[in-house]
């Protein structure tokens, strides 16, 4: 398809440019629709997002409340009721968690909780687990094992 060929998508999606400063017939002549003096009609106007006329801005008015913790790690919870479905001694990872649809991303923490009972010995892989969960693990035959992560090997060494 050649360039020329090119329309818009439908009627009305490409608006044309208002022409400024072409004359008083073109409506938009003379002051060019920015009205008599003040800041908005000087040359060169540009305001930031928020901007209220040298007053000080809502932004750094109002108080500020709570606390934002940089190194706070959150983790998907999973009970080991969900991991029955499992065959027996199977090793379960966070990547075959989230084909299971168990997680929703294999790259975030993962921690095992204890609620309900595993009926297969399993390997199971994860960031965390509760001591419940350990103990019913253990319990049925299977395995948990830590996964170290980026954060874990920061602080120890």
């Amino acid at each position: 398809m050649p360039l020329n060929a090119l329309r818009p998508a439908a009627a009305g999606s490409h608006k044309k440019k208002k022409l400024l400063g072409r004359g008083p017939g073109s409506g938009h002549g003379k002051t060019s629709t920015r009205g008599h003096k003040g800041q908005k009609a000087r040359s060169g106007r540009d305001f930031y997002l928020g901007f209220e006329g040298g007053q000080s801005p809502l932004a750094r008015r109002i108080p500020k409340r709570g606390f934002f913790h940089h190194s706070k790690r959150e983790y998907q919870l999973l009970n080991i009721r969900a991991l029955n479905g499992f065959d027996k001694d199977t090793v379960i990872e966070p990547k075959v968690m989230q084909e299971k649809g168990l997680i929703r991303e294999s790259a975030a923490l993962v921690k095992v909780l204890g609620d309900g009972d595993l009926t297969k010995p399993l390997t199971i892989k994860a960031h965390k687990f509760s001591a419940s969960a350990i103990e019913k693990i253990e319990k049925a035959g299977g395995k948990a094992e830590v996964i170290k992560d980026r954060l874990t090997e920061v602080k120890q060494s």
